[in-house]
């Protein structure tokens, strides 16, 4: 069905492997067919996929064998039934190694009727993440909440070219920023303006425009076409990174300005009430839709990601009322066809994780982090202050994330889920934003034992480097032909050069003074 889905081939000759796959020989030793299914631990409430049959022993002593390959991101449970009357032999979970080759052994104990199923390695795995590891490395300025911007962008652009294509790199399949650090810029160029001089209205003017550049920006990105001729307005797709970056700043930087203009006396969190008045009507808004929007053929506040989930009884319904408000409004064409889900889930709708109704929590994230940006201006030079207040808001927000979640990932009232960027999503990264903030406020700022550098070059350029990793992420010197499109190893160098090579560019841009503003 998808490459990382464990496949089953009946003939004896071993294939060579790619990456995250392993061998696998079921002996079946009773005199029965054996029914080999598997489901990944990873996977949550879904139904076992059937591997193969592996046909009975002709003979005592002389078992039948069929090989296969199994995936090894995950721990997977196989289950072995019985042809005739589907009855379930035995249960076997194991988490399988990256190129390791092994034996599965079905047979009966002392010649009872009692099945032992157990698993031999007879290969070792490759060890790969120790293996390869070694493959490569005055309104005052407080320049260090910008180095958190510069190192995520970094980090985003290594994870975009495919983070070496281990798995932990990868986009969640379900539930399992950037936006943040955007919205403590925000109050700081705003109120750079303001004492600037510069009117209200011209600063509005410039957030809208820039909101729409960077939504227009967005879409042309997400639609590449280059050989293929031209793009078809059917099949256009319209949200995206870019595009939610744009909605949200443009929200939290009218909000901003809105509030200043009214109750500038007052400060801290009473200085913003009116604003986060506003945020919480989109809260209950998103609540409401989330949760009490019905959908057709789906269970009303359904969160799951559909396909084989929740036992299969879903198929349709992946994201609920989001994916639902996504197809209604822009239509099925003009979303995301292959979101992450499909990997693991083998969900078939289209669902698009930078969708309409999660922009409402992107809204919340960016808001946050001007609270953070709220707090560095009212409590100016006041290292005690500012990291108590950061600490504090990391410490709420953990708590409301441990209360949506019950502490677990997939039984919560509300799991963090990055393709619904749902509320506990929104909590739980903010919480661990507030808490980088303190660990680079201290060091850069408190003690100065850091400057920023290598990563304050490409955040001086981000816009250019997102859209250029987006645009030329086909083309030499990032990426090329690899002598073994299989090996980790080679895909890490790939994309640390890539990386690396965006990193170069942007200093050679700010040595000479050329930078991209919008």
């Amino acid at each position: 069905m998808f490459s990382l889905f464990p496949v089953g081939f009946s003939h004896h000759k071993q294939r060579a492997l790619k990456m995250d796959e392993a061998h696998l020989t079921v002996n079946n030793d009773l005199s029965t067919d054996v029914v080999v299914s598997w489901t990944s631990q990873h996977c949550y409430q879904c139904l076992y996929q059937q591997l193969g049959v592996v046909p009975a022993a002709p003979s005592p002593g002389k078992p039948n064998s069929v090989d296969f390959v199994v995936s090894t991101q995950h721990e997977i449970t196989l289950q072995l039934n019985s042809t005739p009357d589907t009855l379930e032999l035995c249960m076997v979970p194991f988490h399988f190694g990256e190129h390791g080759n092994y034996s599965l052994w079905v047979k009966n104990i002392n010649d009872s009727s009692v099945v032992d199923c157990s698993v031999v390695t007879k290969v070792e795995p490759i060890n790969s993440y120790i293996r390869e590891s070694h493959t490569h490395k005055n309104i005052h300025k407080h320049v260090w909440h910008g180095h958190v911007m510069d190192i995520s962008l970094v980090i985003m652009v290594f994870v975009n070219y495919g983070g070496g294509r281990y798995w932990f790199f990868r986009h969640e399949s379900w539930n399992g920023e950037f936006v943040f650090i955007m919205g403590t810029s925000i109050a700081l160029s705003i109120n750079s303006l303001l004492r600037a001089r510069s009117t209200r209205f011209s600063v509005l003017r410039k957030v809208v425009w820039r909101s729409v550049q960077l939504f227009a920006i967005g879409v042309f990105i997400i639609n590449p076409n280059y050989c293929q001729g031209p793009l078809s307005w059917d099949n256009l797709r319209i949200p995206g990174v870019l595009q939610r970056l744009a909605w949200s700043y443009l929200i939290v930087a009218c909000l901003d300005l809105m509030v200043d203009a009214w109750w500038s006396p007052v400060i801290d969190i009473l200085l913003s009430w009116p604003a986060w008045l506003c945020v919480l009507l989109l809260e209950i808004l998103w609540l409401y839709l989330t949760f009490q929007l019905p959908v057709p053929d789906c269970p009303t506040g359904y969160l799951g990601p559909g396909g084989i989930g929740d036992m299969g009884l879903y198929p349709n319904c992946t994201g609920g009322a989001a994916g639902f408000i996504d197809r209604w409004l822009l239509g099925e064409n003009h979303i995301y066809q292959t979101p992450s889900s499909r990997v693991i889930y083998a969900t078939h709708v289209p669902f698009d994780p930078e969708g309409v109704l999660g922009s409402i929590n992107s809204i919340l994230m960016a808001f946050l982090g001007l609270q953070a940006g709220k707090i560095i201006l009212h409590y100016r030079d006041l290292h005690t202050s500012i990291i108590s207040r950061f600490l504090m808001w990391g410490f709420v927000l953990g708590a409301i994330s441990a209360l949506l979640t019950k502490c677990s990932t997939d039984q919560g009232f509300i799991p963090v889920n990055k393709n619904l960027w749902s509320l506990s999503y929104v909590t739980t990264l903010a919480c661990f934003a507030f808490v980088l903030l303190v660990l680079v406020y201290y060091t850069v700022d408190v003690k100065k034992w850091w400057s920023g550098a290598p990563f304050y070059y490409p955040g001086m350029n981000s816009i250019l480097v997102y859209v250029g990793h987006e645009v030329l992420e086909e083309y030499f010197p990032f990426r090329w032909h690899m002598a073994n499109s299989q090996s980790h190893a080679e895909h890490l160098t790939q994309n640390l050069v890539a990386t690396s090579c965006w990193v170069f560019i942007s200093y050679v841009l700010y040595r000479k003074k050329v930078f991209w503003k919008i």
